[in-house]
């Protein structure tokens, strides 16, 4: 075993991926339709930017790891008719919204965007377009999933403004791909990169899963070596959280074929030696990127951020999300819509906000979140710095955390000194285990609390 591989088995154990914080788990129905429509209504900064997500919940097939809100479906009327209902909600934020406001980034994803075809992808743009006014500049982005994907749907997509894509590779090994039901092969993977380049997308992000079943280190390394060869601006390298108590489909994978806790190991070691010796940054979190990304120089500017669509340089935005289960975001205020789609369509025909659940922060909620933010973006704090901007002591304010963080600064994690808690190179690897040590709500969790997955 290598040294790699003895600290990942140290520090794998169940927590949070902080795309938020408080995590989601949190979330409760005391905060209602009209706490969002009084949130939205005294946060309008025309100062801040505007970052807008659409969740497009269907596929046409069932992948069996999925863990996303989505409904598998070949009635594609149910897709044609959703739009409608995104539309109706759109109105009612716009209508709080003060339309100097831009925006600055805007992603769809799902369930599987590209289920909509080619025309209804120009519709969706349209009525976004008719509500909300779209920065020159902004940063668009779509998740593909290549099959049942046509030249035709990333040529609406760049025709109504779309400049960055994600292509869901997860593994190209013909065994894993059947037994969690997406067969894609490699030449189809090729051909639909190979539009987006000729197309004209600024940037090109693939998605792997790491843990699927049947996976083994040298099959996943053929995935690696054939992927680096083309190339792609980023990639994100998930490890594949199996929660079938949360996700019940998730039961038609045998649990006897997921890797063993060794071989995970040895997967993460071979993810980040192939991706480091093929150029690719760890900026964190499973995601790398090539080092003149903008995302990399953001990370080295300590101007990174990090919210629901993972990392991001556009920090000074509030996320307004459309459609089923999606969160937004202000800075004092998370609100998450209806999971269930029947409920949701009903909600907004009825003209309400859909909102299921949200949380207000409270000062520390805001205080420690910084502190996680900075450590999973910036992967540094300077103490007197966060000190003089949260009006604290930083060493007697988070007391409980440098106690936490001693044993990962005696394995070399982080180093932690008078002025400093800094992540080091190989602490990027453990970047949810040093946040970890941030958090209060961790500090309070019983056996009736979130369940998480495995750091490692």
């Amino acid at each position: 075993m290598t040294a790699l591989t003895t600290l990942l088995e140290k520090y794998s154990k169940p927590g949070p991926r902080y795309t938020s914080y408080p995590t989601a788990p949190y979330f409760h129905t005391e905060f209602t339709e009209a706490d969002w429509r009084a949130e939205l209504t005294a946060s309008q900064d025309p100062e801040r930017g505007l970052s807008l997500y659409f969740h497009i919940p269907f596929c046409d097939t069932l992948c069996y790891y999925c863990g996303c809100n989505m409904v598998a479906t070949g009635d594609y009327n149910k897709a044609y008719q959703y739009l409608d209902f995104l539309d109706k909600e759109m109105a009612q934020v716009a209508a709080l919204t003060d339309s100097s406001r831009r925006v600055k980034q805007l992603h769809f994803g799902g369930g599987t965007p590209t289920f909509l075809r080619p025309q209804d992808i120009r519709r969706l743009m349209g009525l976004i377009r008719n509500r909300f006014t779209i920065a020159d500049d902004a940063e668009m982005g779509c998740e593909t999933d290549p099959r049942e994907l046509t030249r035709e749907h990333l040529v609406a997509l760049r025709e109504t403004g779309f400049n960055r894509l994600s292509i869901g590779v997860q593994d190209l090994d013909d065994r894993v791909q059947k037994s969690v039901n997406r067969v894609q092969p490699e030449g189809m993977i090729k051909e639909v990169y190979g539009w987006a380049r000729d197309l004209g997308f600024a940037s090109i992000n693939m998605d792997l899963i790491v843990g699927l079943p049947h996976q083994t280190v040298d099959s996943f390394a053929r995935t690696l070596d054939k992927v680096v060869t083309w190339s792609p601006d980023r990639l994100a390298v998930f490890g594949y959280a199996h929660v079938p108590w949360m996700k019940k489909h998730q039961k038609l994978i045998h649990e006897k074929d997921l890797p063993n806790f060794a071989t995970r190991l040895d997967l993460q070691q071979l993810i980040h030696d192939k991706l480091g010796a093929a150029g690719y940054v760890n900026i964190g979190l499973d995601h790398f990127a090539k080092a003149d990304d903008e995302i990399v120089k953001a990370q080295n500017s300590k101007t990174l951020w990090r919210n629901f669509q993972g990392y991001t340089t556009h920090k000074d935005c509030d996320i307004y999300a459309f459609g089923v289960s999606s969160i937004s975001q202000t800075p004092d205020t998370y609100v998450q819509n209806d999971k269930n789609l029947k409920s949701y369509q009903e909600r907004v025909a009825e003209g309400h906000l859909p909102v299921e659940r949200g949380l207000r922060l409270t000062r520390d909620d805001q205080i420690r979140r910084d502190a996680i933010t900075k450590v999973m973006c910036d992967l540094e704090l300077d103490k007197a710095n966060f000190s003089a901007a949260w009006g604290i002591d930083f060493d007697s304010y988070f007391a409980d955390a440098l106690v936490d963080l001693q044993p990962l600064a005696e394995d070399g994690l982080v180093r932690v000194d008078a002025r400093y808690v800094a992540v080091t190179e190989l602490g990027r690897l453990f970047l949810r285990n040093i946040a970890m040590c941030f958090d209060a709500y961790l500090k309070l969790a019983s056996e009736s609390g979130p369940r998480y997955s495995r750091t490692a």
